[in-house]
């Protein structure tokens, strides 16, 4: 439970909700962090418990940043706000019903509790102690009220508290897991016989109607595409440094202010990292007093660490500068002493007790060994200003321009071309799915308007305008008949070696001898798992769905590769081992437990919400 409160605490949610604790309780008190809101227009009603309005476009919000974060490259016009706003009315139904059942069961934090969790949180402290203003501007960014933080946070809670118990419920048989591993271990011996695509060639004969016909009958996969051909302009911030010059003194005094940070400190840091668990708190104070006690730091974290590979080092990770690791442990790190253990750090990987065995620091490097860097650096600092001013200006010339020539001059960049570009886009910067929409759109391809500013990388801007539209049409069977012939020719083959591999299969199966059907011989296999790599997924997948050959008997079976196809007679099944000692037996007992325990929730999660009572305006 205590594990799902606190992945509950490391959200977004949590992280407003601190804010707005420490900023309620030293400017309003403690009246406005448990007083109620009233009188907002409600989205939905769950068995007579509004869902407010307020409430559902804050998570939309929240949800749209969600996968906007997810995209490699965020562009907002790809979002389908319908859709978020539909899953997220469904979340918060479902939210609203298990909280209910929460209540119904008595489960609730108090005040101190919810205190307590939110306090905890490391993402919110600076040195060790909580920081205010960070607080401040958490709730601001949050656009939420202290109460209506509160109770999110505490229904969240309970909320995941029902789930841990349920899922924590989750039984599965020894008779289960051992038939499972028995067949998940299991080896097979078996035959192969390859049957060569040339075998086949006198049955492959693609003429020119089977061509024409072919072309007929699928004419969509013949279409060109409608293209444009382009002109547009690019504003780049890596230009506008390229342009300016730095001079020897500016650079001097650049170098003389980077001088800190030009001298690397880095630390030689070891950790024992022990899983978040309920129980983590009790294990991590025990290896402290252990620590106390004279016990070695190297000797457990060989022992208790769940970082093994370290942990075979004696929990040493190496040497590592700033920004190397999670924030957390990067602050803690570099706040120790030298051979002095840290209080618990938590992270996402989970609670880590951390010691600096060594620390080396470079000297600041000579000018002239990092001149060419810092001109660089300096250069785009420079640029930056000159790039915002540059983009207003981009933005607004090509909105009113009925062209690019003078937007480009006006602003000294090179109007370039581009063509053939399709729906699908084209080469860079054409491959951002914003502009080629743009370029698409009603007013650009047929109003003759420039597309907006679209930003397609970080400082890098285009505008663009269509100089020619070729619509959709039929490419030719000349340009196409080729690439017809072979995927024919490759489908015919492919039958011809099904069926010859299914014909022998079943003589085979029949009881005639090999030597009656082929001259060729057979190729064989011992206690091949399912993951054999060497004889590929497709044929491995054919031998292990064959049916279990009766004693003294065969199984015959047949499947295509990538250049032929192959005869399989299946001779044994090799029952696999079960050592209920294992590892693996261990963890598949728990997943399976776990994946049975979550069934059991999903059920549960279904009739609370097929027995709501659920309005909506």
């Amino acid at each position: 439970m205590l594990q799902d409160m606190r992945e509950n605490a490391q959200g977004t949610i949590a992280k407003v909700i601190i804010g707005l604790l420490i900023l309620s309780l030293s400017v309003w008190g403690m009246d406005a962090i448990i007083g109620g809101f009233g009188g907002e227009p409600e989205v939905a009603t769950v068995n007579g418990q509004d869902i407010t309005e307020r409430e559902f476009l804050r998570v939309v919000q929240l949800e749209s940043q969600n996968r906007l974060s997810r995209m490699e490259r965020p562009d907002p016009s790809l979002l389908n706000e319908d859709q978020i706003r539909v899953d997220v009315l469904q979340a918060l139904i479902e939210e609203q019903v298990l909280a209910q059942d929460a209540d119904e069961q008595g489960l609730a934090l108090s005040e101190a509790d919810v205190d307590a969790l939110i306090t905890q949180m490391p993402q919110f402290q600076v040195n060790g102690q909580f920081n205010r203003d960070q607080f401040v501007a958490v709730v601001r960014n949050a656009g939420m009220g202290v109460g209506e933080f509160r109770s999110a946070m505490r229904k969240q809670t309970v909320v995941n508290q029902i789930r841990a118990g349920i899922v924590a419920s989750g039984v599965v048989t020894s008779d289960s897991i051992t038939r499972l591993m028995k067949i998940q271990n299991q080896t097979r011996d078996f035959r192969l016989l390859s049957i060569s695509a040339n075998a086949v060639a006198d049955q492959v004969n693609v003429s020119v109607d089977d061509i024409q016909a072919f072309y007929d009958s699928n004419p969509n996969l013949f279409q060109q595409p409608e293209q444009v051909d382009v002109s547009y302009v690019v504003l780049s911030l890596t230009a506008l440094a390229d342009a300016i010059v730095i001079s020897d003194e500016e650079l001097l005094t650049y170098y003389q202010s980077r001088e800190a940070d030009l001298a690397r400190e880095e630390r030689r840091a070891a950790h024992i990292l022990i899983e978040d668990t309920a129980d983590a708190d009790a294990l991590v104070e025990s290896i402290q007093q252990r620590l106390a006690d004279g016990e070695d730091f190297a000797a457990l974290a060989q022992e208790l660490s769940i970082d093994t590979v370290s942990g075979e080092q004696g929990g040493d990770l190496g040497f590592a500068g700033r920004g190397v690791y999670d924030p957390a442990f990067d602050e803690a790190l570099f706040s120790l002493e030298p051979g002095v253990v840290s209080d618990p750090v938590r992270t996402s990987f989970g609670v880590h007790l951390i010691k600096v065995n060594d620390v080396r620091r470079s000297d600041v490097p000579a000018l002239a060994d990092v001149a060419a860097q810092l001109r660089d650096d300096l250069a785009r600092e420079q640029a930056r200003e000159a790039y915002a001013q540059a983009r207003t200006t981009l933005a607004d010339s090509a909105y009113a321009a009925d062209n690019l020539e003078g937007p480009a001059k006006d602003l000294n960049l090179e109007l370039r071309q581009a063509d053939s570009i399709t729906r699908n886009g084209g080469g860079e910067p054409f491959d951002h799915a914003g502009l080629v929409r743009q370029l698409f759109s009603e007013d650009v391809l047929n109003g003759g308007y420039n597309t907006e500013l679209i930003d397609v990388a970080d400082n890098r801007a285009v505008v663009a305008r269509v100089r020619v539209y070729r619509g959709a049409e039929m490419l030719p069977l000349a340009g196409v008949e080729d690439a017809i012939r072979s995927n024919l020719e490759a489908e015919k083959t492919r039958t011809a070696l099904v069926a010859r591999a299914s014909e022998m299969a079943a003589q085979l199966q029949a009881g005639e001898s090999l030597q009656d059907i082929t001259d060729d011989s057979w190729t064989t296999y011992i206690e091949q798992p399912r993951s054999a790599p060497e004889l590929g997924g497709g044929v491995m997948q054919t031998v292990y769905a064959l049916p279990r050959p009766q004693a003294g008997g065969v199984s015959y079976g047949h499947t295509v590769t990538g250049n032929g196809a192959v005869v399989i007679a299946l001779d044994k099944v090799n029952e696999g081992e079960v050592n209920t000692d294992s590892t693996e037996y261990v963890q598949l007992q728990e997943f399976l437990a776990s994946l049975d325990g979550q069934r059991e929730y999903t059920a549960y999660q279904q009739w609370l919400r097929n027995n709501a009572e659920v309005e909506r305006p």
